[in-house]
């Protein structure tokens, strides 16, 4: 909704949001999502989205216990809610190839940096619960490992930023300038589209902007606190770009070999061209960006509108092509 404050959101809140709601629609059969959005304080998007997640959970993945919740798109339905009653609540037993993947994942976990001290404690204390109970399947899991990707790291500062409120230093790659950039950013929440993005308010730009994760050099949370501007929070589940009205308009104009273009980047409109190509008209924030497409492009594609932008692009491009003999001449 417009003007709603923004929410810094986490996996530790959104599993203690899906905890409550299992209760919750247990003891509403047929619950309205509107009124249940309204309970939680969440947008109906989000309660969809942790809709598709809870299928997923139940006892064990063993078959028949997993819940069974579905919408119709007005109501939330629970077809097994017994699934977790008393009637169900025998001994939980881990067969070894779960108690296995559960333990390295859960040493895994323990090694991030940037993991709160506290959440650490708490998970190797459960870590030696489960070795204990395991027997056997707990020597196999001591002999594999895993390790995280640089991403890792920078995941667990910046979930720990937005839990505590907290501002964060960057060195970002931009590979659409190839230049990395020093920032400071107001973390908004976390998301995953293909990769996983950090949606921040850049103290640099004085915008919102969403960041990659695996594109993030350098990261220090600092002891400013984070304080980003009441914004509406913007449904990213079809596509991470999602360029703005007041946003400059950029025209390109593609032959047959360049439709992929529409539909890969989000546009007000695709007329057909005679030759079968397309005229496309699109919005972005930055238009020097698309310099890069156009460059991809080449014989298949070019930019039209704005004038200056064109222009650039034809001087990358004459720029690429004199370097590119440059270096078959010197060979």
């Amino acid at each position: 909704m417009a003007g709603k404050p923004v929410r810094p959101v986490n996996a530790i809140d959104q599993t203690r949001r899906m905890l409550s709601l299992v209760t919750y629609l247990r003891e509403r059969p047929g619950a309205r999502i509107e009124d249940v959005a309204r309970a939680f304080g969440i947008t109906e998007d989000e309660l969809v989205s942790d809709l598709d997640v809870l299928p997923m959970c139940g006892t064990s993945f063993r078959g028949g216990d997993l819940l069974d919740i579905d919408t119709d798109g007005e109501r939330i339905w629970w077809h097994n809610p017994a699934a977790l009653g008393a009637e169900a609540a025998e001994p939980l037993r881990l067969a070894a190839d779960e108690a296995t993947a559960l333990l390295v994942a859960a040493r895994a976990v323990a090694t991030l940096p940037g993991l709160r001290e506290g959440d650490r404690q708490a998970l190797l204390r459960a870590t030696a619960k489960v070795e204990a109970s395991a027997g056997e399947a707990a020597g196999a899991s001591a002999r594999l490992s895993v390790t995280f990707e640089s991403e890792g790291g920078v995941f667990a500062d910046v979930d720990r930023a937005i839990a505590e409120r907290r501002r964060l230093w960057i060195r970002y790659y931009s590979p659409a300038r190839d230049e990395v950039t020093e920032r400071e950013i107001d973390p908004i929440r976390l998301v995953s589209v293909g990769h996983t993005y950090v949606e921040a308010w850049c103290r640099r730009s004085e915008a919102r902007r969403t960041f990659r994760l695996d594109r993030v050099a350098e990261i220090r949370i600092l002891d400013e606190p984070s304080a980003p501007p009441e914004v509406e929070l913007r449904d990213l589940s079809e596509a991470l770009v999602q360029p703005a009205a007041e946003d400059p308009e950029v025209v390109v104009e593609v032959g047959p070999g360049g439709r992929w273009v529409a539909e890969y980047y989000p546009h007000d409109s695709a007329d057909e061209l005679p030759d079968g190509g397309l005229r496309i008209t699109l919005r972005t924030p930055d238009p020097a960006s698309l310099r890069r497409l156009a460059l991809r492009l080449g014989r298949d594609g070019r930019i039209v509108e704005p004038r200056a932008l064109a222009d650039s692009a034809r001087q990358a491009a004459r720029e690429a092509l004199a370097a590119y003999d440059g270096v078959e001449a010197a060979g």
